[in-house]
Formats: structure tokens, sequence, C-alpha cells
């Protein structure tokens, strides 16, 4: 099993910074990509951001500009560093990744269980 511990979450005011961290943990053989989706209430989930391998990262719209995603491939652990923060960008973080548990190379992919960003005066 592969498990996936967000932290960083919290409340924040508009304009200002976090930073989301995502550990993954167990049988890991080797981690294809990482990265991160959010869901507002009453939206579906969406793409925030998302890396494979060396490739550059894919940004959904919402996040160009403002969030940047960085790998620990040694620590099998992912950051987002969320600036200039708006109510909108209000949602639970969700962190995930693609894992190959065996030598086999089949990958399958693992969510972790959300952490809460709330922006607001």
């Amino acid at each position: 099993q592969v498990q996936l511990v967000e932290s960083g979450g919290g409340l924040v005011q508009p304009g200002g910074s976090l930073r989301l961290s995502c550990a993954a943990s167990g049988s890991i053989f080797s981690i294809n990509s990482m990265g991160w989706y959010r869901q507002a209430p009453g939206k579906q989930r969406e793409l925030v951001v998302e890396v494979t391998g060396g490739s550059s990262p894919n940004y959904g719209d919402s996040a160009k500009g403002r969030f940047t995603i960085s790998r620990d491939n040694a620590k099998n652990t992912v950051y987002l560093q969320m600036n200039s923060l708006k109510p909108e960008d209000t949602a639970v973080y969700y962190c995930w990744a693609s894992v190959a548990t065996t030598a086999a190379g089949y990958t399958y992919g693992y969510w972790g269980q959300g952490t809460q960003v709330t922006v607001s005066s």
C-alpha cells in the first residue's frame, strides 16, 4: 500500500502565501507523477498542477503565475508554493501520485486525504 500525507493547509488572508507538502510512503518502487488537485464546495475536483519525471509541470489555468510545484525525489515528497492567494482559491487540496509498487512497472493512482486551504480576511 501507498500513503500520501499532506500538510501545510490553513487560513490565510487574500494576497498571502501558503506552502503545502505531500510525502509518499509505503510500498514504492518508483513514482511516475505527482501533483495537486483541489475541490471547492459544490464544484468538481480540478487540476492545480502535475509533474511527470523530468518534464515541465502542467499547471491548471488557476495556478499559472502564482503557484509553483517542486519535488524532492529522494524524499518522495512534493511541495506546492502558493502565492498571491485569492478567496476563490479556497478549497480542499489533494495530493495525487502515480506509483509503481514493483519492478514490473505497472502504476496506480493514489490520493491523499486532503488539506483545507481557506483564503479569507
